[in-house]
């Protein structure tokens, strides 16, 4: 056994000394793909429920729970895709969250009435939660620690991609087709189909094969990267230096609700339910709340594109602020400027403030999520890696699940008063705020092993 403690370390040391991405680029193409069209999704659900709401005569108290279906999915496949990742590997789970998310959406678009898309929804989010937990895992160990954040940042962006081109595609088809909303979901669906086939090259992680013993496989694909970014760097790679190797140690997962890693959990679910509560409603309820605020549909959808420039900007600024700053620090500052930002929109809301603040907020989204899930992926060790992430990112969306009940119930406490909106936008703004608050108690990771765990 000391052999193979030894041979991991030796491993792990080697990996984390290389300064770059060491792996064909298409890897990072494929993992950003699947994030693109899991935020595509996301947001098409938000445009589509003012055009069912005439369509199917509803209320958007029925509509909201397409959106918890979608999010109770979350939970489901975040869990039991976690686990399989953690006993099977990573790219086993990240076969099943792609054929779960492109089932669920293709058959959302042929949803007869709204139950029926309650329940495709359901399948759906599914594929959604696993997805983003295996993906944040897989980057976070294939990523040599100095770059881990950099790398997670590329990868997420690009799903923030996917939140900026939805307003402008949901402009052109939903306020001038009956069909334009399914047309959205089969978009998704099919793509992604195709990437599903296209990650069948895919490498395992390095760092989960050493857990599982199964050494020999590592090396060789490490050995890969030192040659691909040796020919990359045109120079030799720096010495390894001594890597911590606490996380290799396979143990149960039943663990993770022990200390060191029971006070990360509830921690980390901590934050990431407040967060998701007002994120979650300013994504999905935004166009519904403009337009009863007394803006047009078309009007609508053009604020939100405006606005989902912001994605693309906060993305490129998460790839390189992600590594540069301690993340704690980083995730609490864009947190608290994102939650001034819905301030404003709610309590001034001319069209132009709201376009500007609408960017800002949007361009911290973009920031703060790729940085909380490199944040969180750090928190857990190897061996529960994947089920740490899917406990905490799954108990947050629980509380985002009834984003709608919640933001709609505290405005419409404030109907009669008429300052129904000003009470949506702050009720989002709160929850940030206590995010803020609760993750100044979160430990220091930036630019430390991956395999230190909870220490």
């Amino acid at each position: 056994m000391a052999i193979e403690l030894s041979k991991n370390e030796e491993l792990l040391a080697r990996l984390d000394r290389i300064p770059i991405w060491p792996y064909r680029r298409r890897i990072l193409v494929l993992i950003g793909a699947g994030f693109f069209f899991c935020f595509f999704d996301i947001i098409t659900i938000g445009a589509a429920i003012p055009k069912l709401q005439v369509q199917w005569d509803l209320s958007e108290s029925i509509l909201a729970w397409t959106i918890t279906s979608s999010l109770v999915g979350y939970v489901i496949g975040e869990f039991i895709d976690g686990r399989i990742a953690d006993r099977y590997g990573r790219r086993v789970a990240l076969y099943i969250s792609i054929s779960l998310f492109s089932a669920g959406s293709i058959l959302s678009a042929t949803s007869p009435n709204v139950w029926w898309l309650v329940g495709w929804r359901l399948l759906s989010g599914m594929g959604i939660g696993a997805e983003i937990s295996g993906a944040t895992s897989y980057l976070s160990e294939m990523a040599p620690r100095r770059i881990r954040g950099h790398v997670t940042a590329l990868g997420v962006g690009c799903g923030f991609v996917g939140f900026a081109v939805v307003p402008f595609i949901s402009m052109a088809l939903i306020p001038n087709f009956e069909w334009g909303w399914r047309a959205l979901f089969i978009i998704g669906g099919v793509v992604a189909v195709i990437v599903f086939f296209m990650r069948r090259h895919m490498d395992e992680t390095p760092r989960w094969l050493l857990a599982r013993g199964r050494i020999k496989e590592a090396q060789l694909i490490i050995e890969k990267a030192e040659q691909c970014a040796t020919r990359r760097l045109k120079k030799p790679l720096p010495p390894p230096e001594k890597s911590l190797d606490l996380g290799t140690v396979q143990q149960s997962w039943w663990n993770l609700f022990k200390p060191p890693y029971l006070m990360c959990l509830i921690l980390f679910a901590a934050i990431w339910s407040f967060y998701y509560i007002g994120n979650y409603a300013w994504l999905t309820l935004t166009a519904e709340l403009y337009v009863k605020k007394g803006i047009g549909l078309p009007t609508a959808f053009l604020v939100q594109g405006v606005t989902s420039f912001g994605f693309i900007v906060g993305a490129v600024a998460a790839v390189f602020m992600s590594d540069r700053i301690e993340r704690k620090w980083l995730a609490a500052i864009i947190a608290l400027v994102w939650s001034f930002c819905l301030i404003l929109v709610g309590w001034v809301p001319s069209t132009w403030l709201i376009m500007i603040c609408g960017f800002a907020a949007s361009t911290t989204i973009a920031m703060f999520i790729p940085v909380m899930y490199t944040y969180t992926a750090e928190a857990f060790p190897i061996w529960g890696r994947a089920t740490g992430i899917s406990l905490t990112d799954g108990i947050g969306h629980i509380a985002a699940a009834f984003c709608g009940q919640i933001v709609f119930g505290v405005s419409s406490l404030f109907r009669q008063s008429d300052y129904w909106f000003e009470a949506a936008f702050t009720t989002m703004a709160i929850t940030g705020l206590i995010a803020v608050v609760l993750l100044l108690f979160g430990p220091r990771k930036t630019g430390r092993s991956l395999d230190e765990g909870a220490s």
